[in-house]
């Protein structure tokens, strides 16, 4: 039995980490941290455990693995000072707020030989898995072009906060861009198994506002026009300004047809072919943020995934180092938006 400890008891923990842990049978929740100390005791007071008074003291204890639910500007830090400790660290998205950072996650993962995961849970998503498998087949030929969305009303309606941290660059570092647009761009590697080496990305400040009425100091929207290996090139869009229903689809275009994800009612996946045939693959739904603070159980995979690699001792397919090709692109989307120009990808 893996013990599992805590560090930031923040939504993502209330409603994903704790929950998906304590669903878990191969592992139990010993510790919690917050900044806050009375955020750490109710979790400790739900699910079981200790609640901490600094992060050395968890660390310091027997806890195997930790998943690292800090804001943005703190997960390099503290992942590596758990990895440091000898812990499996599971680490929020985005990965860092530098590719600095990220590269010393990495290493500093190899050096002490404990696993490093990041959380990018759309590679988990069934119709995503089906998805990479009929594009690796060929079947359908080659990718030209993709069109990618993840869209919702903004992390408000996920923290309940208007004033929430992630609008504050001094915190989060960045906005929907890296909030949201790290998953697309991870999944678009993710399907069609080529990297994206050029883009030209638009980030924008359209609509919110903190409460006092003064525009939030990140992103609520980016655009992004990306080139893969071959010469196909996609759109994505990310947003936190979508006051409909979420939108969290995509499109891949293809010689012999297009594969669409997440964008009907009842199918997952909907493959329609050149000739005329319509394959239809009712595998599941993605959970959308109002779904998961409903209170409901859901599940992202993301935890089972992290216990049955530390379990059977085997590297996370999501490890740090597999997440670093999409952060070099959320950087240079960062880039390309500051010169108004398109940046090559290394």
């Amino acid at each position: 039995m893996l013990k599992i400890g805590i560090i930031g008891c923040g939504k993502i923990t209330k409603v994903r980490h704790a929950p998906e842990y304590e669903y878990n049978p191969n592992c139990q929740i010993v510790a919690f941290y917050n900044r806050t100390y009375d955020k750490a005791k109710m979790c400790a007071t739900q699910y079981g455990g200790k609640a901490y008074t600094s992060i050395e003291d968890l660390l310091s204890s027997d806890v195997d693995a930790v998943s690292v639910c800090v804001a943005n500007a703190y997960h390099a830090s503290v992942s590596i000072q758990a990895l440091k400790a000898g812990k499996h660290v599971l680490c929020e998205k985005p990965m860092a707020t530098t590719l600095e950072d990220c590269k010393e996650m990495v290493k500093t993962a190899k050096d002490t030989g404990k696993f490093l995961m990041i959380g990018q849970n759309q590679r988990l998503a069934k119709a995503h898995v089906k998805a990479r498998e009929i594009i690796e087949s060929s079947e359908l030929g080659k990718v030209i072009s993709f069109q990618t969305k993840f869209c919702h009303p903004g992390p408000e309606g996920w923290t309940g906060k208007k004033d929430s941290w992630f609008f504050d660059k001094k915190v989060a570092s960045f906005g929907v861009m890296a909030d949201l647009g790290v998953h697309k761009t991870d999944l678009i590697h993710y399907l069609t198994g080529q990297r994206i080496i050029r883009t030209s990305a638009l980030l924008a400040t359209i609509d919110k506002k903190y409460p006092n009425g003064t525009p939030i100091t990140v992103d609520d929207n980016a655009f992004a026009i990306y080139t893969l290996e071959n010469g196909a090139t996609g759109t994505m869009h990310v947003s936190w300004t979508n006051y409909g229903n979420e939108d969290n689809s995509t499109k891949i275009y293809m010689e012999g047809g297009t594969i669409r994800c997440y964008d009907d009612e009842k199918y997952s996946l909907i493959v329609e072919k050149a000739d005329g045939t319509v394959n239809k693959f009712a595998l599941d739904m993605l959970t959308s943020n109002k779904e998961q603070t409903s209170g409901g159980r859901t599940s992202t995979g993301i935890i089972d995934e992290f216990i049955n690699s530390i379990m059977t001792n085997s590297p996370p397919s999501i490890s740090g180092e597999s997440v670093m090709d999409a952060m070099k692109v959320i950087f240079a989307n960062e880039h390309s938006a500051e010169i108004s120009s398109s940046v090559n990808i290394e």
